[in-house]
């Protein structure tokens, strides 16, 4: 590993799983969170993975952090713990228009206040890049990419090229990450035969809102592998949203954040959607 420049010992190294769970940017939603875990461990899974960004846009954010913390996690950075852990100035989040990064202000400054130290200082001991074997096959975890904890892969704009060489660098076959809050996975083509090769992305969603569907659950992604095959399942997550939307109006949250909540759909940090994505929601 020490040979290839992309892959370093930084890199926190698990065992070996048939069968996992990976939660995406809980974003501060403790109720779907609690519900999330309770629903992974009934699908009889081998572990449970967290993906970063576990502040951010909801309430009550040391909520969810003690809860991944006394269910003992296995976690990595988001771009809101590394923020958050380095005292940053702002999120890191990516955006590139006003609007979005008005919204994103909002969100990070209440996140920054209502943390507690200690749940920033552990934020920075987590690794950026979880690698785990899963069936036998080589799974990297990062929160946006591995070569950028904000980068936004969206299934519009990610080509086969890209990916095949992004597994190529990082030498893996399965590539899993969050940062866009919607979830899609794609396979490679195989090379030689026409069929669908084992090696692919899966963008596992996230657990602090919903996926801009108009539907209120969100989501999260079970993998497994048996048989020389990967199977991916995507898994709804219902909770109670109207109490989580309450939460937020009591801690004085914008409107926005709160009609997406009770909605399904989007209504803030839209301009960085593509277009495709973007057609696809409401506003």
């Amino acid at each position: 590993m020490m040979g290839n420049p992309y892959v370093t010992q930084a890199d926190s190294q698990v065992g070996e799983f048939r069968r996992a769970a990976f939660f995406g940017g809980v974003y501060s939603n403790h109720l779907a969170l609690a519900a999330a875990l309770k629903l992974a461990r009934s699908l009889r899974v081998d572990a449970v993975f967290a993906l970063g960004d576990f502040g951010a846009f909801g309430p009550h954010p040391d909520r969810s952090v003690e809860i991944l913390r006394g269910n003992g996690i296995i976690s990595i950075q988001g771009n809101y713990e590394e923020a958050l852990s380095q005292a940053a100035g702002d999120c890191r989040c990516g955006y590139v228009d006003p609007r979005d990064n008005h919204y994103a202000r909002l969100s990070f400054d209440y996140t920054a206040m209502k943390t507690a130290a200690g749940h920033k200082a552990w934020m920075g001991t987590l690794p950026r890049n979880l690698r785990m074997t899963l069936g036998g096959q080589r799974v990297l975890c990062c929160h946006g990419s591995p070569r950028r904890i904000n980068e936004f892969l969206w299934a519009s704009s990610t080509s086969d090229a890209f990916l095949r060489k992004l597994l190529d660098d990082y030498q893996a076959d399965l590539l899993l990450c969050t940062h866009t809050g919607l979830h899609w996975s794609r396979f490679l083509p195989a090379e030689g035969n026409g069929g669908r090769s084992a090696r692919g992305i899966i963008n596992v969603g996230a657990l602090g809102r919903p996926a801009n569907n108009g539907r209120t659950e969100v989501w999260f992604a079970v993998v497994e592998r048996a048989s020389g095959e990967t199977k991916v399942e995507f898994v709804p997550v219902a909770y109670d949203h109207a109490k989580l939307a309450s939460e937020m109006a009591d801690e004085g949250l914008p409107p926005e954040f709160r009609a997406t909540i009770l909605t399904g759909w989007w209504t803030t940090c839209l301009e960085i959607l593509p277009a495709k994505e973007r057609a696809a929601g409401k506003f």
